[in-house]
C-alpha cells in the first residue's frame, strides 16, 4: 500500500509541476508582456510611415548605400527584400581563426572599407557572434558620418546628433559598451529627408 501511496504521490507532484511550469507560468509571462511591454514581447518590430514592417530593431539589417550607416557584416541572409521581413535564420561562419576563407574575407572587407577611406576597424569587419548583431560601436559611426552627410547633403552636426539619440548605453549602466541601433538611425535618417522635403 505505501507504494501505491508514494507512487499516486509523485505521479500528483510531476502533474503539478507540469501545470505550473508548462502552463501557468508561461502563460503568465505572456499576460505580462503583452499588457506591459508589447514591443518587446512582440519582436521590437520598427514600421515605417505606412505602418508596413521594416525590420526588428533588435536584428541587424543589411545597408549597402553610401546615405546608410553600414551594420557589422554578417554571413547570413537574415532579411529579404525592401522590407526587411525577417527569414528567422540566425547563425554565424564558424569558420576557425586558421581558416583561409576566414581571412580572405575579412582582408576584402577592409580593402573595401580603405576605398571608402575608412579605417577598418573591428566591429565594421568582424562579424558578431550570432551574425544578427544591430549595433555597431561609437567610433564605427562617427567613421562613417562624413560619408552618409556627403551622400545625405546634410551638415554632420545634423546627423551626429542622431547618432547620440539612437545610441543605447551599458547594460545596467556596466555591462557590455555603448551601440548604436543601425536600424533605428538609418530610418531616422530617412524620416529627417523626408521631413525637410515637406518643410520646402
Amino acid at each position: 500500500m505505501a507504494i501505491i501511496r508514494e507512487t499516486i504521490r509523485a505521479i500528483f507532484i510531476t502533474l503539478m509541476l507540469w501545470l505550473l511550469t508548462a502552463i501557468v507560468y508561461p502563460l503568465i509571462i505572456l499576460v505580462v508582456g503583452q499588457v506591459f511591454l508589447p514591443y518587446q514581447a512582440n519582436g521590437s518590430i520598427m514600421r515605417n510611415l505606412n505602418n508596413e514592417p521594416i525590420g526588428s530593431a533588435l536584428i541587424g539589417q543589411i545597408f549597402t548605400s553610401e546615405r546608410y550607416f553600414y551594420p557589422r557584416p554578417s554571413t547570413v541572409r537574415y532579411s529579404q527584400g525592401k522590407k526587411a521581413r525577417p527569414t528567422g535564420i540566425s547563425g554565424a561562419s564558424n569558420l576557425a581563426p586558421s581558416n583561409p576563407e576566414l581571412l580572405n574575407r575579412i582582408i576584402e572587407q577592409a580593402n573595401e572599407l580603405r576605398d571608402e577611406n575608412l579605417q577598418p576597424i573591428a566591429d565594421i569587419i568582424y562579424t558578431s557572434g550570432s551574425g544578427l548583431d544591430p549595433h555597431i560601436s561609437i567610433k564605427a559611426a562617427r567613421q562613417q558620418l562624413e560619408r552618409v552627410a556627403r551622400a545625405r547633403g546634410v551638415k554632420e552636426d545634423e546627423i551626429l546628433r542622431l547618432i547620440n539619440k539612437y545610441t543605447d548605453e551599458r547594460f545596467l549602466w556596466i555591462f557590455g559598451e555603448p551601440g548604436v541601433n543601425v536600424l533605428r538611425l538609418n530610418y531616422a535618417l530617412d524620416l529627417q529627408d523626408i521631413n525637410r522635403q515637406q518643410n520646402q
